[in-house]
């Protein structure tokens, strides 16, 4: 099916499958390309004996048998010229591998079967004398042509990782298109290339160029009759405007798509048109929030018999209903629904986005056990089909997300080994030229500029803060505000938030909204107006109860406690609880030291006696706090746990602990000044 291998290829392979045949292979092919052209004779002769006899060695019904017939028919419709043609490419195919014995044993090792049976092994495209063994090779068959482009495509869908490189990739479809320009697959891969490494210019002119040929060909009016030269029309407008919607040109998007509507129309083809249909709320979605045109896409959809994309459109609406605070059972009931769809049809890759679907609801939605839950069910997922060449489908965008969340909840944990482990295994499966790259890169730099913060490092987080923009504006943002109010600079801290909080309300990100408010709370106490700040979380508190952000809705709760601090014991209870089943360790120490605070805030009206027990409950409730911080390595937060502890023990009259206490808070005040910020004087 692929093309010529090399000769020192072909003897490992065979040697593999079969050791004493190998030395005779070569032997054979010694013989005939050493010697004279009646010896290729010969050999076709010997072919067609092996049929004759009452027992003969081949059978001519069997698998060997038609291919030898086939190759002995092919031979002998050889004119004289041809015949000598291929005599002499034998004799340099043989030569080739005589002259360069040292490369060939070098570089052509077998890793896998998928690399044996593919065009090329990665390692072959490194050696310089590639462009030499593809020009002697000369033009590839239709078949093997056809082969290569349909593994390629395979791979790119698949598990990019072992397709060929982008420039290899491009170097090779080139060389097909010098054969034979009008090869319309060819100028579709190499359109599925060029998205790889987002090239806007050459992604387009293979697309059109793909189409073009599709039609000059004719290839489309033989199978589809009269309605061929139409269908090429309206699928190429359709594709070029998924193409200016990958890219964000959303005027010429909507422009090609009307263009595909009417030919649409025109044709009385609904399945077309319920694919420009899902691509309209596509585009309609960027400008304003409309159900109406996908809940008329899935149902379209259905009718027609398109599972595929009526699943699609559910995903979508899930999505979207998330975002709009929709209760969390009816939203997994919908994608239960989805998934009786996928079984149904089989449909492995849909089932995949499902479970990352799920994974990312519920971490939005703040329940990190069972966001943890459908990550490891995706991941423990074989899947339903092994497409091309062996390949899983495992190197897809579903497995990226539930990778990322799953690193970032390990992070949240303080298992920070453990999520580098998941960050190297992410950077193996998805290169950084890979299309799926950006979702780990943005992940690692969100881990590593938390890690920073913690350890009171500062500098480091603000020279994340550059990278993490790239990948997210509104992330970037976010954070080079958490680190100018790290850095004490808090009029340029809340002049970004505020700035982030209209946009962020235009954009309607609700989470990213009430985040911001929680910053700007935080600013708010760290200036001592706390009374400024109660309103501003009452907000925040709104906001995520409105959207079913239960994990939003305890951290604001927690932060009102502490802007009220005497009231706080009372409702402390309502967000305590999912902190500590749910949140990250930081939270859980945030929430334990705040209740320390709450208890000594009320022991102040006790009588002696319960004052004693409330102030030793405090001690113990601050040791698991400073435990929760330790495990994450943040100092300045332990510093504070350090400070109150030796204030609590002075109370109590126990000099030793207090002692201890103040010799540990000591070493980390000179290793992280406040620089004039009073201590204890905000909630995280």
């Amino acid at each position: 099916q692929g093309p010529d291998m090399p000769l020192s290829r072909l003897r490992k392979a065979i040697e593999e499958s079969c050791p004493h045949l190998a030395s005779s292979v070569h032997i054979r092919l010694k013989l005939m390309a050493e010697g004279e052209l009646k010896d290729m004779e010969q050999f076709f002769d010997d072919l067609s004996d092996s049929f004759t006899g009452t027992e003969p060695e081949v059978h001519k019904t069997s698998v060997v048998g038609l291919f030898l017939r086939h190759m002995i028919l092919a031979y002998n419709k050889l004119s004289f010229s041809q015949v000598y043609k291929l005599y002499t490419a034998l004799q340099q195919y043989f030569q080739n591998d005589e002259k360069k014995p040292g490369v060939d044993e070098s570089d052509m090792e077998l890793t896998s079967t998928e690399e044996l049976r593919g065009k090329m092994e990665k390692e072959e495209l490194d050696v310089p004398l590639r462009e030499e063994e593809i020009s002697c090779s000369g033009p590839l068959s239709q078949k093997q042509a056809e082969y290569f482009l349909s593994q390629q495509a395979s791979l790119l869908k698949n598990d990019e990782t072992k397709a060929l490189t982008p420039a290899c990739l491009q170097k090779e479809l080139n060389n097909l298109l010098k054969f034979n320009p009008d090869f319309a697959e060819a100028h579709y891969l190499s359109y599925l290339n060029s998205l790889r490494v987002q090239d806007v210019f050459s992604s387009t002119h293979s697309l059109l160029h793909y189409f073009d040929r599709l039609i000059l060909t004719g290839a489309e009016s033989k199978s589809n009759g009269d309605e061929g030269y139409g269908r090429s029309l309206r699928y190429a407008a359709l594709n070029l405007a998924a193409l200016h919607c990958r890219f964000g040109h959303y005027q010429q998007a909507e422009l090609a798509l009307q263009e595909a509507i009417r030919i649409a129309q025109e044709s009385n083809d609904h399945v077309c048109l319920q694919h420009c249909l899902s691509w309209l709320y596509i585009l309609e979605q960027k400008i304003f929030d409309s159900c109406v045109l996908l809940e008329h896409s899935v149902n379209k959809s259905l009718h027609f018999g398109l599972p595929y994309l009526a699943s699609l459109g559910i995903q979508s609406l899930v999505q979207q209903r998330a975002f709009a605070g929709k209760a969390a059972n009816k939203l997994m009931d919908a994608l239960k629904d989805s998934d009786l769809l996928h079984w149904k049809h089989s449909l492995s890759e849909l089932i995949d986005i499902s479970i990352a679907q799920k994974t990312a609801i519920w971490r939005l939605y703040g329940r990190s056990t069972m966001a943890l839950q459908q990550a490891q069910t995706l991941l423990s997922m074989n899947s339903l089909e092994a497409v091309n060449v062996g390949v899983q489908q495992n190197n897809t965008e579903s497995f990226a997300v539930v990778l990322c969340h799953l690193a970032e909840l390990h992070a949240e944990q303080g298992y920070f080994a453990a999520a580098s482990e998941i960050l190297k295994h992410l950077k193996e499966r998805f290169p950084p030229n890979s299309q799926h790259a950006q979702l780990w890169m943005l992940f690692d730099q969100k881990i590593q500029f938390e890690r920073a913060m913690n350890d009171g490092r500062y500098h480091i987080a603000d020279s994340l803060v550059a990278g993490i923009t790239a990948l997210n504006s509104i992330e970037g943002i976010y954070r080079k505000a958490i680190v100018l109010k790290a850095q004490n600079q808090m009029s340029e801290a809340h002049r970004l938030l505020q700035k982030l909080l209209i946009h962020c309300q235009k954009i309607k990100n609700t989470e990213m909204v009430i985040r911001v408010l929680l910053s700007i709370a935080e600013l708010y106490w760290r200036s001592s107006c706390h009374i400024i700040a109660l309103p501003v979380l009452l907000q925040a508190l709104a906001l995520s109860r409105e959207y079913s952000l239960q994990y939003l809705a305890s951290e604001t709760v927690l932060n009102l406690a502490f802007s009220q601090v005497r009231l706080a014991l009372n409702i402390l209870h309502m967000a305590i609880e999912p902190v500590l089943a749910h949140g990250a360790v930081l939270d859980k120490g945030c929430a334990m030291f705040l209740v320390a605070k709450c208890q000594v805030a009320s022991a102040a009206s006790y009588t002696p006696q319960k004052k004693i027990e409330a102030l030793e409950s405090a001690i113990l409730n601050l040791n698991e706090a400073k435990s929760y911080f330790a495990k994450v390595d943040c100092k300045e937060q332990l510093r504070d746990v350090l400070y109150f502890q030796a204030r609590l023990f002075h109370t109590l009259g126990k000099t030793q602990e207090r002692n201890k206490c103040a010799m540990l808070f000591r070493q980390l005040h000179q290793e992280l000044p406040a620089h004039g910020v009073p201590l204890i004087n905000a909630f995280k």
